[in-house]
């Protein structure tokens, strides 16, 4: 499940490479631009269930498909977005400049492409595959994605539903500037049996990260 300003392009290099390998994927939509609300559901007849959830994305995912997860991974991705203290109180400032942007197209789509320049730095916003902000953001987007910040400004730990006695592979982006330090550690915190991935070099979109071949280990033996 993709994040917030997210949309289902963004996992087609990594689609394609895992079923190449024979998994097969399936994925839900927010209908924040050009691609509808799809709800994220399981294949019929899939085997091993593996839920794959960038940033706010596994806080968009029903009770119903946790139910079924047999393993979980979390790509730059937090319980609490919020921290406690001064780190909160920055943030939950930014987050209101945010949703006053969401009142009309102009200043919506300037605040995105701010938003989404910090989510693949240190990498160029080009290196970004096309999605929401390069698409119609009439009322319908902009509510969406209005609600959807309010959930992130929300979050408090872990989603609703997330199992308990599954394998984790928690990968964490060491140049992430999205997801504070603070909400890094508190994620952690509060899966201490999960796997740990750093990627010391990586951003919040993980480009170019080393990504794969980890994933790919994890998977066989997790």
């Amino acid at each position: 499940m993709h994040g917030w300003a997210g949309d289902s392009r963004q996992w087609q290099p990594l689609a394609s490479q895992l079923e190449a390998r024979g998994w097969r994927w399936c994925g839900g939509e927010r209908g924040y631009g050009d691609h509808p609300p799809e709800p994220p559901r399981w294949r019929e007849g899939a085997g091993r269930k593996v839920v794959i959830a960038h940033s706010l994305g596994p806080h968009l995912l029903p009770a119903e498909v946790w139910a079924a997860a047999g393993a979980v991974v979390l790509l730059a991705s937090f319980g609490r977005f919020l921290p406690l203290g001064a780190a909160g109180r920055r943030l939950r400032t930014a987050l209101a400049g945010m949703e006053a942007a969401l009142a009309d197209t102009a200043s919506a789509r300037a605040m995105l492409r701010s938003f989404l320049s910090e989510a693949a730095a240190p990498e160029p916003l080009s290196a970004l595959s096309s999605g929401p902000a390069n698409g119609p953001l009439g009322p319908l987007q902009l509510e969406r994605l209005r609600a959807d910040l309010a959930l992130l400004e929300q979050t408090e730990g872990l989603p609703a539903g997330f199992p308990d006695r599954v394998p984790v592979l928690l990968v964490e982006a060491g140049e992430d500037r999205i997801v504070a330090p603070e909400a890094r550690a508190l994620l952690r915190q509060a899966l201490p049996r999960a796997t740990h991935l750093p990627l010391p070099d990586a951003g919040h979109a993980l480009l170019s990260a080393p990504l794969l071949e980890p994933l790919l280990a994890w998977l066989d033996t997790g």
